[in-house]
């Protein structure tokens, strides 16, 4: 049957978007053009500064209610088009990194999910440097380097500081995920078989995977005392993996699973080694697709797995430049400084002056991931004057996503070696002319946006139809998707002196955020928290592994009981100098308090 704009409508694929601050479920035709989709944002928990987490119920219930809402409009999208095949596969993309722990007997979270660009373990990342020497001791085996970014200290946070987590662990009813994990084990029957999977990107986001094997590293699961009976099975990001057991999918397959910046590099269709894109969401994420082999960064990147289309299929690799702050950038100036009323008002602002008016603002509202990786950074504004204004700072908000991207692109075409001559973009925020003429002038390179922004939503889709064989390959996706992707570019007008002066004045914001956070440890079992293995020895076995997480246990248990020791030492000296003061007359050491203190 034929829809709008001349396509033949013969089935529809659904995604689950699940971002950091809302979860939707989006509607495609086997064209790969958006039909429908519902929104629910959800609670940003912040217990202190720095900390932030989210209610894994209520993320799982808003999916559910974004599913309902969309498949009660579905008989019309199906007379329209007149296909009685409905939805024929769903896929899932996620926020990467945020972490759950939930017990599989019970299906209850035994903590809050705690979300990626949370730096509580920053205590941590400062031991585990120490310990191993460098914060790259483990890129060559994962891509990445030791961050509060990533999954695996905050599981190890969980477990140093949940007993729950601690207690299920001991009774082997733990599971560990990310987002997606979450979300498929519960749509595929949670406590009554529920599958618990994940996808190589994913995985690659955990600090545990290694990229060689995409299997679960023994000495970095060590190293970290994290348990494999926790971590789920690592599959491909495209086949089937279980099908929904309740609701109005039920019997549909759940078949496709990527991290969402993966996902909107595929629903880019950046499908070639040296494509890339920029998504501008919560955060700014760029990624470079470099092929089969994956390419280790010099200049502060992240090497990842971009997609892995079947189970057989070989995983391709890219280079990536996270920044944490970005869309969330702008929520702040709304809900926080109460600049703005809404998120689009910040480019009337914006638009009334022509330029920044010499102020900078850098978000180090948790550090700062790439190219800098400094947890001791903190978020400024500088360059404000007497003739500073709410248009000068709402332009420097939109200005820093654009700043921040030419960072990680710098470091990008160093590591790669390469000139790109276009973005791609994608994301709430390009939607802003403003910000997308600013990025194309302070790159020097065109800028182009898709008229569809769901690139993301798309990504899963996509590889959702590759597994039930919507396509039967992906370079017919990209022939039939490309007729109806149209795309609006931004060519660079800004002459290189301006430009390089702009970029200078950045640079320098950049350095005062530095070191503003002291030192800081993680707890008193400072010395026990890693069991760290030699990474010149062979891989342990998993008992091997279980038996170090147990003597590790103890070696905390023996640590408390020391410091115990010594503080009731304390407190015994303390109480027998005061009591010989108190009743026995003045001494050098204690000598006695004036009478009237105790009558």
């Amino acid at each position: 049957t034929w829809g709008p704009f001349n396509r033949i409508i013969e089935m529809f694929i659904g995604a689950i978007d699940q971002g950091t601050s809302s979860s939707r479920f989006v509607l495609f035709d086997n064209n790969g053009c958006k039909v429908d989709s519902h929104q629910m944002e959800h609670t940003q928990i912040t217990p202190q500064p720095g900390w932030c987490e989210h209610d894994p119920l209520e993320i799982l219930q808003n999916v559910q209610t974004c599913i309902n809402k969309v498949l009660q409009r579905l008989p019309e999208h199906q007379a329209k088009s007149d296909s009685k095949q409905g939805v024929v596969a769903v896929g899932i993309t996620n926020q990467r990194e945020t972490t759950v722990v939930w017990d599989k007997t019970t299906g209850k979270p035994l903590y809050n999910a705690i979300v990626w660009h949370d730096n509580r373990t920053a205590g941590l990342v400062d031991e585990l440097i120490k310990r191993t020497g460098s914060r790259d001791s483990f890129r060559e085996v994962c891509g990445l380097p030791i961050s509060t970014y990533f999954s695996g200290l905050k599981l190890r946070w969980l477990i140093d500081h949940v007993p729950e987590v601690q207690e299920a662990i001991t009774n082997d009813t733990a599971l560990f995920g990310t987002i997606d994990t979450w979300i498929i084990w519960n749509l595929s029957g949670g406590v009554n078989g529920g599958v618990h999977v994940t996808d190589v990107t994913n995985a690659s986001r955990t600090m545990l995977m290694s990229l060689a094997t995409r299997d679960w590293d023994t000495q970095v699961c060590v190293s970290f005392g994290v348990p494999r009976s926790v971590l789920p099975r690592i599959c491909s990001s495209s086949e089937i993996y279980s099908t929904i057991t309740d609701g109005p999918l039920k019997g549909v397959p759940i078949a496709g699973c990527i991290g969402d910046q993966q996902s909107a590099m595929l629903g880019q269709l950046c499908i070639q080694p040296g494509s890339a894109k920029n998504t501008y969401g919560t955060g700014c994420f760029l990624l470079l697709n470099t092929g089969e082999t994956p390419v280790h960064s010099a200049h502060g990147l992240l090497t990842t797995a971009l997609f892995q289309l079947g189970p057989h299929a070989p995983c391709v690799f890219a280079l990536e430049g996270s920044v944490a702050v970005a869309g969330s950038g702008v929520q702040w100036l709304r809900d926080q400084m109460k600049l703005i009323r809404c998120a689009p008002e910040i480019n009337s602002y914006a638009s009334e002056t022509n330029n920044n008016g010499g102020v900078y603002f850098v978000p180090a509202f948790s550090g700062l991931l790439s190219p800098y990786w400094r947890d001791d950074a903190r978020g400024l504004f500088i360059g404000l004057t007497h003739a500073s204004s709410r248009s000068h700072i709402c332009r420097a908000v939109l200005e820093a996503s654009a700043y921040q991207t030419k960072d990680v692109l710098d470091a990008m075409q160093k590591d790669a070696n390469i000139k790109l001559k276009s973005l791609r973009v994608d994301g709430g925020m390009c939607a802003s002319d403003l910000l997308m003429q600013f990025q194309a002038d302070i790159l020097n390179i065109q800028v182009e946006r898709p008229t569809e922004l769901e690139a993301t939503a798309a990504g899963a889709a996509f590889a959702a139809g590759l597994a039930v064989g919507v396509w039967p390959n992906v370079d017919t996706l990209a022939k039939k998707a490309k007729q109806f992707h149209k795309s609006h570019n931004f060519s660079p007008l800004m002459d290189d002196s301006t430009r390089g002066n702009f970029y200078h004045h950045w640079r320098k914001a950049v350095q005062r955020t530095f070191a503003w956070v002291e030192p800081r440890r993680s707890s008193v079992f400072n010395d026990h928290h890693f069991p760290l293995a030699p990474h010149n020895v062979e891989p342990a076995s998993i008992d091997q592994v279980e038996t170090l997480i147990q003597k590790h246990d103890k070696q905390q248990a023996r640590s408390f009981i020391r410091y115990a020791r010594v503080f009731l030492t304390f407190a015994a000296g303390a109480f027998l100098g005061w009591s010989f003061a108190r009743y026995g007359g003045s001494s050098a050491a204690f000598p006695a308090p004036p009478p009237h203190v105790y009558n």
